[in-house]
């Protein structure tokens, strides 16, 4: 639903409206900004490799179990693998990242683990863990996180200077369930459900700085470093 969202809406407005997809596309894009040329990447369940041209200047590795979406191309993988057990040496990575994969792995704790042991000695994390979010890609969604939770996470695993931010607050997902509203209203119908969510869902994020506390979030970005 949302890729098919952000097709029909300009750039600028599906920013606006995706506000979720926006802030993880721009957490990405500074983080593969921060590395040095040549560092050694590694997507942790990369699905499609969406991100993989945002590290055209290090050495990018694009890792997926493969079996989230019939409908992706796994085809610009690298190499298919279990995230609870990854087929590297300690050490191997100065980077990697995991970005709304966590809710889809069975044993996080493992796997968190697992991104410590092949990061390399002051090699740094990325994040994008949901929080308020629908079920899907089933049956291969097991888990939502708090804030305190993925701390707890990095923690154990051994990561400092960790840094959780949420994105959005309540009136941000608000409007994000008044679009997902569209989805149960089929053919002619639509059209009179957009005129009744759609103008709402527009205004709410306008209201999203009274959630001071952004305790109702879609999800989290978090960086951290071994």
């Amino acid at each position: 639903m949302y890729e098919r969202l952000r097709s029909l809406l300009p750039v600028a407005v599906a920013g606006y409206v995706l506000h979720f997809e926006a802030e993880i596309e721009r957490a990405v894009a500074g983080f593969a900004g921060s590395l040095p040329k040549g560092a050694r990447v590694l997507d942790a369940g990369a699905g499609e490799g969406s991100y993989k041209d945002h590290f055209a200047a290090q050495r990018y590795c694009g890792l997926d179990l493969g079996v989230g979406d019939a409908g992706w191309d796994y085809s610009r993988l690298d190499l298919l693998g279990d995230l609870s057990a990854l087929p590297f040496a300690d050490g191997s990575f100065d980077a990697t990242l995991n970005v709304v994969t966590l809710e889809h792995v069975r044993e996080p704790a493992r796997v968190i683990e697992e991104l410590s042991r092949v990061l390399a000695p002051g090699g740094r994390l990325l994040i994008v863990a949901p929080h308020e979010w629908e079920e899907h890609q089933q049956p291969h969604d097991y888990f939502r996180y708090t804030r305190y939770g993925l701390q707890y996470l990095l923690e154990r695993a051994g990561f400092t200077e960790i840094r959780i931010e949420p994105v959005g607050g309540f009136f941000q997902l608000l409007s994000r369930r008044l679009f997902n509203a569209l989805q149960f209203f089929p053919g002619p119908f639509a059209l009179v459900a957009a005129i009744f969510f759609v103008p709402p869902a527009l205004l709410l994020p306008l209201f999203d700085g009274l959630d001071s506390k952004r305790n109702f979030t879609l999800g989290y970005i978090c960086s951290a470093r071994k």
